[in-house]
């Protein structure tokens, strides 16, 4: 046993969201210290890569109030907030709502946490390909979105150009599966 491993002795309820819930909990390590620690719990999301058939990302813009950008350039994503709807699932039903579009092909990337030090959010990646109008989707949601297209050709820039951690890691993930293919 490790002087890292802990045992989650319980903990209280500080906020209580539409998007997350904040708990102060505590915890006992091996050596007997006990700590508390404030956690954010979420209930995970997905990020979609859709490539299209001209070699463009289908990106949003969209205003992003808690860093105070209103033009946030990222992959289509959502939540996972329909009770036993799988990742992939989610995925297809996002892609619809934000972008309108519909994949024939769909290939998992990767599922990271988003930032351990105070969350348990997972985020569900994956590359979706063979795109396709869908039928009209409503997410129910306030949402600003712009769609845009950018050439993968353009993936130094890109690159260079976003700050949001999912679509950087979306991208990167991306890029290596092409020099992989050849």
């Amino acid at each position: 046993m490790s002087d890292r491993d802990f045992t989650a002795l319980g903990g209280d309820t500080i906020h209580e969201g539409k998007i997350f819930t904040v708990r102060s909990e505590r915890f006992r390590f091996a050596d007997g210290d006990e700590v508390t620690r404030e956690v954010v719990r979420h209930g995970g999301a997905v990020g979609m890569v859709a490539v299209d058939d001209e070699d463009q990302v289908v990106l949003v813009l969209q205003p992003r109030e808690a860093v105070g950008d209103p033009d946030s350039l990222e992959l289509p994503a959502g939540r996972l907030d329909k009770e036993g709807e799988e990742p992939l699932e989610t995925a297809k039903r996002e892609l619809a709502e934000e972008v309108g579009l519909q994949a024939e092909r769909w290939e998992h990337l990767t599922t990271y946490r988003s930032s351990v030090g105070f969350t348990d959010e997972v985020v569900h990646l994956y590359l979706a390909e063979g795109l396709s109008e869908a039928p009209p989707a409503d997410s129910g949601e306030d949402e600003r979105i712009e769609v845009v297209r950018r050439p993968l050709a353009e993936m130094d820039r890109l690159v260079e150009e976003i700050t949001d951690s999912k679509t950087l890691l979306g991208l990167l993930l991306l890029e290596r599966r092409r020099r992989q293919r050849g």
